[in-house]
């Protein structure tokens, strides 16, 4: 048992960090006491002990995100660090960033949050309903909603104040506009406006009942979804181009690939797999290539040219079909990046002359870590899985590998390898 002795008020930052991860190691490691009146109360307390901690936490990420910090360690977005290298889901991730995020905004929640006298639940939801108002109504909307969590409504309740923080904010200081035309046609039908602008784009407004409403959300917010964590666009320009794919036609295009070989298709009984790596029996894979068709895909010389050589810099269309289906992601561990969205990546530089354009010297890399890797090349290791496809580790910065006292996060004892759950590709 470790023993742990700080002197709180001279201590620095990292001495009270580390300091808190060695008790809540020995704490981890402790059976839950039989009493269970006992384990109510120890979690009512563990539980706004930890509260207080995430305003620390919220401190430090929004440190690291507004100075970009993450990027200098081999990461797209403060959220994909969050999500890859600390292993948050990415709700957690996106709360976590918008509480980092609006913290300067909010006085009054970061005061609260940090004495105790408010959950991270309640926290997170001010933080989430200001997100989008300026500054002004940002004060506005704190005390408010803060007045809410003093009635006692649930973190719920004030969430869906938030969502109408900007009606509650002209009905208490009574500016609320008269209904505008649009709002008089009602609710209970859906309708659509459009204009032609000059430049041939047409502007869209509208309003839809809930059953139109259903229909749009069930058609549109799968298509609508981010594409990774590097990906730039926000909803509004995810939810048009989902629109576009659905009125083209687009999203009815899908595509089965099945990958095996050809005594499978012919009869044999050896599997097949999917793209994703799921394995499904030859009769399966025969019936999918009959409904779905299957294109010829050949790994190897033969009719389609895989191997370009050194003269061709680009890959070919077959070779970027073969990578799509040995890489469903970006090759960097942790990246989700599609690989459908990926770029193909020279795996040894084909401008050094070192990589051919040759389908075993190639992988798939989304175009952020595509930078990255030629930027940074001492930050990435290399490496090969038992099937044949690389895979691409980051590590920490040059000045913050094998550090012990804080230059890098903690727990960077040691290059990468040394301990599994040291490696900064995790």
């Amino acid at each position: 048992m470790q023993s742990v002795t700080v002197e709180l008020e001279a201590a620095s930052t990292m001495e009270l960090v580390n300091a808190l991860s060695t008790i809540a190691t020995e704490l981890a490691q402790r059976e839950a006491p039989e009493s269970a009146a006992a384990c109510l109360e120890l979690t009512e307390t563990l539980v706004a002990a930890s509260d207080m901690q995430e305003s620390a936490l919220a401190g430090f990420i929004g440190r690291i995100d507004a100075t970009g910090e993450q990027a200098r360690w081999g990461f797209p977005s403060t959220q994909a660090w969050l999500r890859s290298r600390l292993g948050m889901r990415d709700n957690r991730a996106k709360e976590r960033l918008t509480l980092a995020r609006q913290r300067h905004r909010l006085p009054e929640v970061r005061a609260q949050l940090a004495s105790g006298d408010l959950s991270y639940g309640y926290a997170v939801t001010v933080a989430d309903s200001v997100s989008r108002l300026n500054d002004t109504d940002c004060a506005e909307a704190e005390t408010t909603l803060l007045g809410f969590v003093d009635q006692g409504f649930s973190p719920g309740k004030v969430a869906a104040f938030g969502r109408r923080i900007r009606d509650l904010i002209a009905e208490r200081d009574n500016t609320e506009d008269a209904p505008d035309e649009d709002s008089r046609r009602g609710y209970d039908k859906s309708w659509l406006t459009t204009t032609r602008s000059l430049d041939g784009g047409r502007y869209v407004k509208g309003w839809l009942n809930p059953e139109d409403a259903a229909i749009w959300d069930g058609t549109l917010a799968p298509l609508a979804k981010l594409a990774g964590p590097d990906d730039p666009r926000d909803l509004p320009e995810r939810t048009a181009a989902a629109l576009s794919s659905v009125l083209s036609g687009g999203h009815k295009a899908s595509k089965v690939t099945v990958i095996c070989n050809l005594e499978t298709l012919t009869g044999g009984n050896a599997p097949a797999r999917l793209t994703d790596g799921n394995p499904i029996p030859a009769a399966q894979a025969r019936r999918i290539a009959l409904a779905a068709g299957v294109s010829p895909l050949l790994l190897g010389r033969g009719n389609t040219p895989l191997y370009l050589g050194y003269r061709e810099r680009f890959a070919s269309a077959a070779q970027r079909q073969v990578l799509e289906t040995l890489y469903p992601s970006c090759a960097v561990r942790g990246c989700e990046v599609p690989g459908t969205l990926c770029e193909v990546d020279h795996v040894h530089g084909w401008a050094l002359g070192r990589s051919p354009t040759d389908i075993d010297q190639l992988a798939l890399t989304c175009g952020w870590h595509n930078r990255f890797k030629h930027t940074s090349p001492n930050q990435i290791q290399i490496t090969k899985d038992r099937d044949g496809r690389y895979v691409y580790r980051l590590l920490p910065p040059a000045d913050a590998r094998g550090s012990a006292t804080g230059t890098g996060p903690p727990g960077s004892v040691g290059p990468p390898g040394d301990n599994p759950a040291l490696d900064w590709a995790a």
